[in-house]
């Protein structure tokens, strides 16, 4: 394994998904978790699947810009929403994701490709055996 060179440490309390906390170590992440309205909780604060997508969104984002930067790519304003699905069957659970790359400066096909490549360097990527579907659309 490669030398390390940053560990996150998060806590999470109480009641977990519902209505507990997650604290980072250095106090910069402190927030309350709660079941999604959609999932018959209260809502009205983040949940796992919401901190996983903002996660992946941000590091897929971070690997789309090294792999345009390895093909001398000038992109313009390239930006990536992740789409976390929960899923539940028979007492089971699992994830599903959705991960939409847009960007400026690149036709159609050089768009996908990086994508695909984005997905190969990205961490959060290699880390989650979990369905994954890349759509990438030039704006």
């Amino acid at each position: 394994m490669a030398e390390a060179h940053y560990t996150a440490l998060v806590t999470a309390t109480g009641e977990g998904r519902n209505g507990g906390r997650a604290e980072s170590s250095d106090g910069v992440l402190d927030l309350t978790l709660a079941i999604p309205k959609e999932l018959g909780g209260n809502g009205g604060a983040t949940n796992p699947e919401q901190l996983l997508a903002a996660g992946w969104a941000s590091c897929f984002l971070g690997a789309v810009r090294i792999t345009a930067a390895k093909r001398k790519l000038a992109l313009r304003n390239p930006a990536v929403a992740a789409e976390v699905t929960l899923h539940h069957t028979a007492g089971d659970f699992s994830l599903s994701a959705v991960l939409r790359l847009t960007v400026e400066g690149v036709d159609q096909i050089t768009a996908e490709e990086l994508g695909a490549d984005a997905h190969q360097v990205c961490p959060y990527s290699k880390a989650l055996a979990i369905p994954v579907t890349i759509e990438a659309t030039v704006v």
